[in-house]
């Protein structure tokens, strides 16, 4: 694990890739040096901010720099997204996790269901590097959400788009885009989805039935990111596991997805309660 003085962790370059979602390419050499596809490090800034496990989304061991990805929906992300080039990040511990194992032949169907086209994509890049066939697989609600298009379209022999509302690509969730392909006569040595809970499940639906080995990354219900706050463990294959040190990947067919989805919503009130608190001090008046 790496770590530096705060004033190294120099954020470099800063992109906007929709309204809610912003890329940080950041100044971290130790944590680039040691970082593997799958792996995650800590964010924290400002003297009392919350610590947040943000998935690696590229690395660059040469440079010195890691990439993150993070979609603003909390008051701690909300006010990491107000950071800009050249400003820089208190914390950056990392990488945590055990790193993606990657299979050595394909195709490996590579998907990302809205953020998680950003984790997904250094598991296909190192697979393209090694020489597996990837097909590719990017999903939002509609056109304006995707992100990573041409960043997967450059590692993958094939990349399908699909929106919810049909605004670009393919009309329908991951999974039906999948199931269609499938249908249509893919046969993939592997699948590797990442996104919200909800279509990583319906992935598994699709690939359980036709026996086809499916990783799922469970980054969704972190917390501390450390093992000691035990806010992440689920039950994979009927025992107990910690995400943040027994993952954050896992096999989809063992994890217990309803019992994810319930943790993975236990802190909404709390959240909701900061987003509260943060809008009345920024209008002046009294915090509810």
């Amino acid at each position: 694990m790496g770590g530096e003085a705060a004033a190294m962790y120099k954020i470099l370059r800063k992109r906007v890739l929709t309204a809610a979602t912003k890329e940080f390419v950041v100044e971290a050499p130790l944590v680039a040096r040691s970082a593997k596809p799958g792996q995650f490090i800590i964010v924290r800034h400002g003297p009392v901010g919350e610590r947040i496990p943000l998935t690696i989304a590229d690395f660059d061991s040469a440079a010195g720099t890691v990439t993150i990805v993070f979609q603003e929906v909390g008051k701690t992300t909300k006010d990491l997204g107000l950071l800009e080039a050249g400003d820089s990040i208190d914390d950056f511990v990392g990488p945590l996790g055990v790193p993606a194992e990657l299979p050595d032949r394909g195709p490996v169907v590579c998907i990302g269901a809205g953020v998680g086209a950003a984790p997904v994509y250094p598991k296909a890049k190192a697979l393209h590097a090694a020489g597996v066939k990837v097909i590719g697989i990017v999903g939002a609600r509609s056109a304006d959400l995707l992100i990573m298009i041409d960043e997967m379209r450059a590692v993958c022999s094939e990349l399908h788009v699909c929106t919810d509302d049909g605004s670009l690509g393919f009309k329908g969730f991951v999974s039906q885009l999948l199931d269609k392909l499938l249908n249509e006569g893919l046969k993939p040595e592997e699948v590797i989805v990442i996104g919200p809970i909800p279509a990583m499940r319906a992935t598994i639906a699709v690939t359980k039935p036709r026996g086809i080995k499916t990783a799922v990354s469970m980054n969704p219900i972190m917390v501390d990111g450390t093992g000691m706050c035990g806010a992440c463990r689920l039950t994979v294959g009927g025992k107990t596991r910690f995400c943040c040190v027994d993952g954050p990947m896992f096999d989809g067919f063992e994890v217990d997805f309803d019992e994810a989805w319930r943790r993975s919503r236990q802190y909404l009130s709390e959240e909701k309660a900061a987003m509260e608190h943060a809008a009345g001090c920024r209008c002046g008046g009294e915090a509810k």
